[in-house]
């Protein structure tokens, strides 16, 4: 449904991910780790392009990061 955030497992090969994804932070300082993340959080975002989908994403995001 347009406009509504897939919370659902929905990747092919979630390991193959996770693994590309912690060798994109290879021998990265942690500013060029968070610098890698934003961008990828912006491509990602772009990709969306669904403002609605992107809000209840930040909204997620937010009470996620509010638990650690």
């Amino acid at each position: 449904m347009p406009g509504t955030l897939n919370t659902q497992p929905n990747l092919a090969c979630p390991d193959e991910f996770y693994e590309r994804l912690i060798e994109m932070h290879r021998d990265f300082t942690q500013t060029q780790s968070e610098a890698a993340n934003a961008a990828l959080i912006l491509l990602l975002a772009n990709h969306i392009g669904d403002a609605g989908v992107l809000r209840e994403a930040l909204d997620i995001a937010r009470a996620d990061g509010k638990l650690a």
